[in-house]
C-alpha cells in the first residue's frame, strides 16, 4: 500500500511518498538514516528551506527511520461550524488556530476530538459529523523530539452557547468566523492548519 505523509518541521513541510514526486517542493534524496537526519536538521533552523519531498532508494524505509527519531503524541481537533456556516476558532499565544489537544489514555480519539473543542471553547452541546483529515507536525520540549498526529473531525455547535476561552490553556479568545474571518486566520495561522481548512473548503463545497 502506498504511503503518504507531510511533516510540518518548524512550520515547514516534509513529504514522504512512496512513489509520487509533484513539483512544488525541491526533491532530495536520503538513502540512510544519517542522510535524513541531516534534512530534519536543515528543517528545524529558522529561516532555512521552504520545505523537502524525499525520494528514497529500495531497501531503506525512511518514515519508520523518522518516527523512531520522535516519540509519538496523538490529538484530536475540530473544524466545527454553527447553523450560519461559520468557523468556530481560537486565539493562542497570539495565533489563529482551531481547537485541539492530546488524546488520553483509552480514549477515543472521537472522544477526544469532541472534550478539547468543548473545554477549550466553554461549549457543552458539540456534535461530531465526520473525519476532516489528519496532519503531522514536530516539535520540541526539554531537548526531546516530538512527532504529533492530529486527527480532525468535522462537527457543529450552536451560536447561541456562550464561547468561553480555557485561559489556563493560553486561549485569548474564541470567535465564530465569517468568509472574512476566516480569510484572515489563513493569512495568521500555522502552516501545517492550512491542508485542514483546504480539506474543510473543498469538503463545504
Amino acid at each position: 500500500m502506498e504511503r503518504k505523509y507531510e511533516v510540518y518541521i518548524g512550520g515547514k513541510p516534509l513529504r514522504f511518498h512512496d512513489d509520487e514526486v509533484r513539483n512544488d517542493l525541491p526533491v532530495i534524496e536520503v538513502r540512510d538514516k544519517s542522510a535524513l537526519r541531516k534534512v530534519v536538521g536543515q528543517l528545524r533552523k529558522e529561516g532555512a528551506h521552504n520545505g523537502f519531498q524525499l525520494r528514497v532508494p529500495a531497501g531503506f524505509d525512511a518514515w519508520q527511520a523518522f518516527r523512531a527519531d520522535h516519540e509519538f503524541v496523538a490529538a484530536a481537533g475540530g473544524v466545527v461550524v454553527d447553523e450560519l456556516g461559520r468557523l468556530l476558532a481560537i486565539k493562542r499565544l497570539g495565533k489563529w488556530d482551531l481547537p485541539k489537544g492530546k488524546v488520553e489514555k483509552r480514549e477515543a480519539i472521537e472522544d477526544a476530538a469532541v472534550r478539547e473543542v468543548e473545554e477549550e471553547c466553554g461549549l457543552e452541546q458539540v456534535v461530531l459529523i465526520k473525519p476532516v483529515t489528519s496532519t503531522w507536525h514536530t516539535y520540541e520540549r526539554k531537548q526531546k523530539h516530538y512527532l504529533k498526529r492530529t486527527d480532525w473531525f468535522l462537527m457543529h455547535a450552536s451560536s447561541k452557547e456562550r464561547l468561553t476561552p480555557q485561559f489556563d490553556e493560553d486561549i485569548e479568545e474564541v470567535r465564530w468566523l465569517d468568509e472574512r474571518g476566516i480569510r484572515m486566520m489563513e493569512s495568521d495561522t500555522y502552516p501545517s492548519l492550512l491542508p485542514v481548512l483546504a480539506a474543510w473548503r473543498s469538503m463545504m463545497a
